[in-house]
């Protein structure tokens, strides 16, 4: 039951819906994943990541798609995984799950952003050290929670303007590419680069991981759905704009520079942008090129935290999480101490180096929330007849099998070290689950 004067205004249309997906996949990740990348397969074939990955993103999105319009409420999957599963049974711990996971990945997914940012500051301060780095990170997530601190139609205007000036930067990134790459750079495969053994397959499904990370965020309107005009036709088609938007300036995106910057070169750099810039203009576009990828890097956390920050809320509504994540601002009408409470821990997790933010953040997503979501899909379609479905994915269920498949494939290539900890989050979340059920006598202590 929702408490009074608890409820959100819809005020955000489809172009302010796509673009705040777009800010967020855009953000911070291409611009520091193209060396990570490189590294995992020691070559240009690693490249072939950024198309799996867009192949895995349309099979989810279509995922995301379909239940979002079907349950267009703030807090997505925990609606979803609730209804799926069974809102007086299973789905109780399901539900439970997500909001577990939310307050571990929030944290590292705005985290992540804001550490990638602090790569690009070295550039303009080299002498920049760790712990400098660190308080950079802090310093830009603290500030986003300031901007998101308003209303929510003044949030969307903001989203189109930090969008504007973000398609700006990868436009100038790809038109310099494409006028200056050479093919042969491209081409520059080392020895053994295709010799298809499990090797391979394993440092493919690596490389597919840090590509999926850069194209996460194209379901980020599914988490403030409760403020979306239109629904049931907005949510599906903004994540598939947003894909396919997104996914083409990847590929064109990371060709052309890698055509620019040789690979052994480009491994090896924390600016890979700013030094494919300065190689065709010079040092003075290169500062320039700068200046707008940390606008692009606080835009993407800008997004993410307005999208996370409406999750705890909506549990706290649907009483199923503690109810100060339900107060709402009194005139401005957006959750303001649940806005707080995600930014305050995401500017704590900006401790920890990238590389182990960015394979902990997938790896406990897929195996808490990705794999759950698309069983979800069939639950629905198979049990809940009684839920209104506007959006139907495409060619059911082959996206669905794909997005199964692929999210596995991904977990696999994350090494037992990532896996462990991935399911180590799911089994503490099931504890704490099973003590919180047994205090407030719910499934499965609920007495007859």
């Amino acid at each position: 039951m929702s408490q009074p004067g608890s409820e959100l205004k819809r005020g955000i249309g489809l172009f302010q819906a796509t673009s705040t997906n777009m800010l967020e996949m855009i953000g911070i990740g291409p611009f520091i994943t193209i060396p990570i990348l490189l590294t995992t397969m020691k070559g240009p074939q690693a490249l072939l990541g950024w198309l799996l990955a867009g192949i895995l993103a349309i099979c989810d999105g279509l995922v995301w798609a379909e239940l979002g319009a079907a349950m267009p409420g703030a807090g997505g999957p925990y609606h979803y995984l609730k209804e799926a599963f069974g809102p007086k049974s299973l789905g109780r711990l399901m539900s439970f799950l997500f909001l577990w996971e939310t307050t571990v990945i929030a944290p590292i997914s705005l985290a992540s952003g804001a550490v990638g940012l602090s790569w690009y500051v070295r550039f303009f301060w080299p002498t920049m050290g760790p712990w400098q780095g660190k308080f950079v990170a802090m310093a830009v997530i603290l500030l986003c929670v300031v901007l998101l601190y308003r209303d929510i139609r003044d949030v969307g205007k903001l989203s189109v303007v930090m969008w504007v000036v973000v398609m700006g930067t990868v436009l100038w990134v790809v038109v310099t590419g494409l006028v200056n790459f050479k093919m042969s750079r491209v081409f520059d495969f080392p020895p053994g680069a295709f010799d298809l053994s499990p090797q391979w397959f394993m440092g493919l499904g690596g490389a597919t991981l840090i590509s999926i990370y850069s194209y996460g965020g194209y379901s980020n309107v599914c988490l403030f759905a409760g403020e979306v005009k239109h629904p049931s036709r907005i949510i599906p088609w903004s994540i598939l704009y947003a894909i396919l938007g997104v996914g083409t300036v990847y590929v064109i995106m990371s060709v052309t520079i890698v055509g620019v910057v040789p690979w052994r070169q480009a491994m090896l750099t924390t600016s890979v942008v700013s030094d494919f810039i300065q190689r065709v203009y010079g040092h003075w576009a290169a500062n320039l090129m700068t200046c707008l990828i940390l606008w692009t890097s606080i835009a993407s956390v800008f997004a993410i935290l307005l999208g996370y920050s409406r999750v705890p809320y909506a549990a706290a509504v649907d009483g199923r999480f503690f109810r100060a994540f339900a107060r709402v601002h009194p005139t401005k009408r957006f959750p303001t101490f649940s806005l707080l409470f995600v930014g305050v821990t995401a500017a704590l997790a900006c401790l920890f180096p990238l590389e182990t933010l960015i394979s902990t953040l997938i790896v406990v997503q897929i195996v808490t929330q990705f794999l759950p979501q698309v069983i979800a899909v069939t639950m629905i379609r198979r049990h809940r007849t009684d839920i209104d479905r506007p959006f139907r994915m495409w060619l059911y269920p082959l996206p669905s099998i794909l997005a199964f498949v692929g999210w596995g494939w991904i977990l696999l290539s994350s090494g037992w070290n990532f896996i462990g900890l991935g399911f180590a989050v799911l089994f503490v979340g099931i504890a704490a689950y099973l003590l919180w059920a047994r205090q407030k006598q719910e499934w499965p202590f609920a007495k007859i």
